[in-house]
């Protein structure tokens, strides 16, 4: 999401906040002149020269003054919050819905104050009593809102952290070598503070797939495997509709299944899918899911007789994708991002060989020799369009 949305979302909320102030100070100021005859009765009061009349307005102007003053309570509340907009605050508006109902924007201390002062005037109390009692619920209120501002700042605060941290991790996992490494060491010592936050979640298991990727031990790999799977797990839970969390669970599982048995590759490979699928459907303009599923078909196109036979075995429906499947997903991760990435025109190169259409695979052979390798990824591209030129 753009952070220009961002703002303009974040923004939207505060206006309509500032709204429900301004329209409880109209409604108190209505109220505080009413005379009284019905729930909505108003009429001009009566302003004479009278020692009621004058202690009359005396009361009501020091009513308006109080809404005035609670007004810029308000403006400035609204004020300190401008400047600490974040990138994803739709995610963290969604995630506090609840302490949102509770924040000083939705406040009804004067209702309640007012409502303190028409019960003292009906069991007889005198005005000194009554403005006794509206003075002590007036100072409980305030303090309570102390400690709301207190909350919110901590939560603010906190919010900056992630943010900061979040930043960092994302810088990381564009570097190469030692210091891709650096994104899980690095996540995971905030792990404790931030493991119900799904922003960080999704980023820490893509982190467990960086150090997987660049770890040779193979048992190491495999830990890193395991355990990024079940951080994308984790993530999905805390937040199903993330499309992240989805797409790098199955990332995970992907990797995961080089280590096991085939009957947890099969059904690795059934996560895959499904999880895929999800992530798409939750974000359709992501080129990294089209061009994993068109990897997934391009495998299951290859698969053998007897594989097609063992997964029908274990699990009743055999997973099923052809290369032209491969071939539509390759060709939309290109629409959406131009020379997405190396391997992306290999595999629709191998993708137009197998369809017998040599031509359009020397071309894309040729856009792939175009891109200069710069990440492991590119490498792998560049050993597999060698193999594939000689037989083009």
């Amino acid at each position: 999401m753009a952070q220009g949305d961002s703002k303009v979302l974040a923004l939207g909320v505060l206006a309509g906040a500032a709204g429900i102030g301004l329209a409880a100070v109209w409604y108190q100021s209505r109220r505080a002149v009413s005379t009284g005859e019905g729930p909505g009765a108003w009429r001009p009061a009566s302003y004479g020269s009278s020692g009621a009349g004058q202690t009359e307005v005396l009361q009501q102007l020091a009513s308006l003054i109080q809404c005035v003053s609670e007004l810029k309570e308000e403006v400035r509340a609204l004020k300190d919050a401008l400047p600490h907009l974040q990138d994803h605050v739709r995610d963290e508006l969604r995630e506090r819905a609840g302490a949102r109902k509770a924040s000083p924007y939705n406040r009804t201390t004067p209702t309640r104050r007012k409502r303190a002062g028409g019960v003292a005037r009906a069991e007889g109390q005198s005005s000194e009593e009554g403005e006794s009692e509206g003075g002590y619920m007036t100072a409980l209120t305030d303090s309570e809102e102390e400690g709301q501002r207190d909350e919110d700042q901590q939560a603010q605060e906190q919010l900056d952290e992630l943010t900061v941290l979040l930043r960092k991790a994302d810088g990381l996992h564009e570097c190469n070598g030692a210091q891709k490494m650096e994104g899980l060491s690095t996540l995971l010592e905030k792990k404790e503070e931030f493991d119900q936050k799904c922003q960080y979640l999704w980023r820490l298991t893509r982190a467990y797939a960086d150090a997987h990727d660049m770890t040779a031990d193979s048992q190491e790999k495999k830990k890193y495997a395991e355990n990024g799977k079940q951080i994308g797990a984790l993530a999905i839970s805390v937040n199903p509709l993330c499309a992240e969390s989805h797409q790098w669970y199955a990332i995970l599982c992907g990797l995961l299944s080089e280590y096991e048995s085939v009957q947890n590759k099969i059904k690795n490979g059934y996560l895959y899918k499904d999880h895929l699928d999800e992530a798409i459907k939750l974000k359709p303009h992501d080129p990294l899911s089209y061009y994993l599923m068109g990897r997934w078909c391009y495998a299951v196109a290859q698969c053998t007789w007897i594989e097609r036979k063992i997964a029908a075995t274990l699990f009743g429906e055999p997973p099923s994708a052809t290369v032209q499947d491969a071939l539509q997903n390759f060709l939309k991760a290109e629409e959406i991002c131009p020379k997405y990435s190396k391997l992306n025109y290999v595999f629709l190169a191998k993708c137009y060989k197998d369809l017998g259409q040599r031509s359009k695979a020397r071309a894309m052979c040729d856009c792939a020799s175009a891109m200069a390798g710069v990440t492991k990824e590119d490498e792998e591209a560049q050993k597999e369009l060698d193999s594939l030129l000689p037989s083009l």
